[in-house]
This record gives structure tokens, sequence and C-alpha cells, in this order.
């Protein structure tokens, strides 16, 4: 049965490998109908910085021949999938949205890029970010601002921008991210998507975060996860299960294979009687008051549908924002960062500019030591009562494009980052974390709900996510602007 490129790109990545496998899609098919929907889409979107047809085309090609030679095939066979631009790619322009790596292209592959590659996944481009990632939004000097598909006045929230726009629009059913401070989580719930930063160490990084050639691309090493966007809480196992498979001596960080299978941990179970916590505000924080009316009825649901106790309940810390941005700085290549702009300040993003000029302190960096680790003491014994945490993703919907964000929240005067305060602890304690689609704010605006696991509990956050997933379906709804372009 023939199918048209528009059913084709609507497909969930689970499915398309199974119909490539099965020879009733043929990876040169798949990636064709991609293809085709990025260039229609990417004069509005402008996801992909670095698109590469000729790359997907060659891959494509070879995993078609080697289907129907009869020979074997990775997990991912013939599936597309963009790559955030902070994630090294051989042969392939990495830009990190900054003009001083505008040439660069890496001699090496991530080892996420390595692994997905081995999988056979088909790479289709670079998807784009703010400058070196240090952004929760999509604009940067070097390329045209990254639209939400849902408004286009409006950011898709990054700084894994592209892949959120991409995979909302289904030019791919998963993309690449990256998660220093929410970088996967901010776009899933500003793009309407599942994303999720498995536990510290369950995804090896390297040269990214780790090699120190290169300022600006190797920094946030204890902050930083990769990890998986889609549609659904299946794709995002099923890449899962490619990238999060075990160690790497490059990365010393990295924790032995997962004692769980990741596809079969994202289908839903039974939750009921699970203890869960909910804090709409962590208890200080100002939140939109559509996000606190769209969060509060999709926790309901955990309790009507899935049969769990929820209680509201905060960890108890005051805002740590103020050490989360000083272990930002000490984990970044000072030197080497601000060698790097000298004289090129005015090709900089300001706010980028600013926290390399700053004059830092040793204190400053132990100090946000110690934060860090009595707000991990208060996370860990706070969850010893519950089983998960549930909380807004985001403290506000997507906002105009080309800010860093609102300085206004429910009333209050805030700080332009202050909006992020649900994402960034859950990178200073290392815990897993995923947003998943709450449902729409009265404009029609994305607004994501946070699901947070014990430390290493990944199978309990997922199973709770498609548990999540099956009694408040998403996965059907598609922006506006899709049929607006007869896609």
């Amino acid at each position: 049965m023939s199918l048209d490129a528009n059913a084709i790109c609507r497909m969930e990545a689970t499915e398309l490998s199974a119909r490539i496998k099965a020879k009733e899609l043929s990876a040169v098919e798949v990636t064709e109908a991609v293809l085709a929907r990025m260039e229609k889409l990417e004069p509005h979107l402008h996801a992909f910085c670095t698109p590469t047809p000729e790359v997907a085309r060659a891959a494509a090609l070879d995993v078609e021949t080697r289907i129907m030679a009869g020979q074997p095939v990775g997990p991912l066979a013939g599936v597309p999938v963009g790559i955030k631009d902070l994630v090294c790619t051989k042969g392939i322009r990495t830009v990190s949205g900054s003009k001083l790596y505008e040439d660069f292209i890496p001699e090496e592959d991530d080892i996420v890029v390595e692994r997905l590659k081995a999988a056979d996944a088909v790479i289709i481009g670079k998807t784009n970010v703010p400058e070196f990632g240090y952004s929760g939004v999509g604009h940067n000097p070097v390329f045209e601002t990254t639209r939400n598909p849902w408004n286009l006045a409006m950011t898709p929230g990054g700084s894994s921008a592209g892949s959120g726009a991409s995979v909302a629009t289904g030019v791919a059913p998963f993309a690449i991210g990256s998660d220093g401070g929410g970088s996967v989580r901010i776009p899933a719930a500003h793009s309407g998507l599942f994303g999720m930063k498995a536990s510290m160490g369950r995804v090896p990084l390297y040269p990214g975060c780790r090699d120190e050639r290169y300022p600006g691309v190797s920094s946030w090493e204890s902050l930083e996860h990769i990890g998986p966007m889609s549609r659904t809480v299946a794709d995002s196992a099923a890449m899962l299960a490619v990238i999060a498979s075990g160690p790497d001596p490059r990365d010393r960080h990295t924790l032995p294979g997962p004692e769980f299978d990741w596809n079969a941990v994202a289908k839903p179970r039974a939750l009921k009687g699970l203890r869960i916590a909910y804090s709409a505000d962590w208890g200080y924080a100002a939140v939109d008051p559509e996000v606190r009316r769209v969060v509060g009825e999709a926790v309901k649901v955990f309790e009507s549908d899935l049969g769990c106790i929820v209680e509201e309940a905060h960890p108890g810390w005051e805002n740590p924002g103020a050490a989360f941005w000083a272990l930002v700085a000490m984990e970044s290549d000072l030197k080497g960062m601000r060698a790097m702009i000298k004289g090129r300040e005015h090709e900089v993003s300001p706010h980028l500019v600013a926290m390399l000029e700053r004059p830092w302190t040793a204190e400053e960096f132990t100090d946000a030591n110690i934060a860090r680790k009595a707000l991990c003491n208060k996370m860990w014994r706070f969850m010893q009562r519950y089983d998960l945490l549930l909380t807004p993703t985001l403290a506000v919907p997507p906002f105009p494009i080309h800010m860093q964000g609102p300085e206004k929240i429910e009333g209050r005067i805030v700080n332009p980052a202050d909006w992020l305060c649900f994402t960034f602890p859950v990178n200073m304690t290392g815990q897993p974390a995923a947003s998943i689609p709450a449902g729409f704010t009265a404009d029609g605006l994305p607004v994501g709900l946070q699901i947070i696991g014990r430390h290493l509990d990944d199978p309990l956050v997922l199973q709770a996510s498609a548990a999540f997933e099956a009694a408040h379906p998403w996965k059907h709804v598609w922006p506006g602007l899709l049929a607006e372009l007869g896609l």
C-alpha cells in the first residue's frame, strides 16, 4: 500500500522502523518525504541551521540496499533524526550558534551521534540553537531565529530550539537535544512534545562538555545531559535504548549499562497507590495563571484516572538561581572563551559577553558548590516520601522571539531567567526528569508538565509518562501551520 508523504511524516519512529524493516516503506522514500517537508517549512520555522540532504540520502540508500540484500540493519534503520548544533558531527559544520565557530567542522562525532549512526538512523541536518546554548530560547548571531510552529511570533524554547520546532511539525519523528538547565524539557514544553533527560551518567558526553580543545563547546560538565525529544514516549525510549546503552571511557561520569530495557519500561503501568508530590511553584516562584490552570488540571489525571495519591508539597529550598549560574560559569572555559571573544565582543550575544566579563570570585564558585550539596540533600530527603514529583515544566507559556525571558510574571517583576525555575534545579541534582504535554492555554499555546523521578529511577518516569499519555493523549494534535501549508 502506497502512502503519501504527509502520512509518512506523521508516523512515529517506532512505526517507521518496523515498516522499513518489513519492506513496507523504503528508507529512501521516507528520507525524501521528510526532506521535502523540511524545504516547505524552513522559510517559516528556521529549525535547521545546516540541512544535510546528501548525507541523509546516502545513509538511506545504504540502509535500503542492505535491507533488500537481506543483511542486518540497526534498530533505528532508516528513521530520520535531527541533531542539535551543539552536538559534534564529523564532517558536518557545527556552529553552536556562534560566529566564533561559523566554519567549524568537527573531526569526530559525539558519542550519541556514533551510536545513532550505528543504529542506522538517518541524520537529516543540524538544528538551530542560541549561542553555545547559554539561553533557553532560539536566536543567535549567525542564523535566522527559530519560530514556534504553534505561533510563529513566539519562541519554541531552547536551547534545543530547532529540534523542538522540527519534531513538532513532523520533519523528523525525534531529534537530539541537550539539557544543561532544561534545554530538552524547555522546547518540549513550548513545542508540545515529550522530552526527557535521563539520570546523569546514562548518556555519555564527548567531545561536547569534555574536550578542552573547544572553548564554549566544552562546558557545563556536571550539569549537561543529552536526550531525546519526540511526539510519543515510546519514540524517546527507542532513542534512549540506543544512546543510553552503557558507559564510554571518554566520559568518566557514565554509568554501567542499564539494568532495564528502555523500550519495555516505556509502557503504561498501573500507578494506583503511587505517592506523588505536586509543587505548583516551589513555594516561591512566580507562575503564569494559565500555566497554573493547565498543569493543575493535568495533575488531576494522576488522581482521577491513574489512582495516585497526590499531595501538594515543596522540597523546601530557596531559589537556587544564583548558585546555578555560578556553576555554569565555573564549568565554562572562562580563560579560553574570554580570549576567543576579545576584539569580537560585538559579534557575540550580549548576555554571553556579560557572563564572561563578570569578575567571578572563587567564593562565588565554592558557595555555589555548597548550595548544590544542600539542594541535593533536601531533594533526596523529600523524595524518600514520594515516588515522583510533579511541577510545571516552565513558569510561562511561549513568549515573543528575541527575548531572553519575560520580565514580569503573575504581576511580579522577575529576572529574565526566572521562567526556567523548574528545570535547572533537576540538573543540579542529576535526577531523571521529563516534560510531557499538559494541554494548551486559552490562546492555543502548549504547556508542559514536568515529571521528576528519584535518583536513577528512569523507568518510573517513563512508565508514568506513558500512563499519562494513554489517559491524556496528545500525539494527534498538530500545529495549525501544517494545515495552512497543506501538510
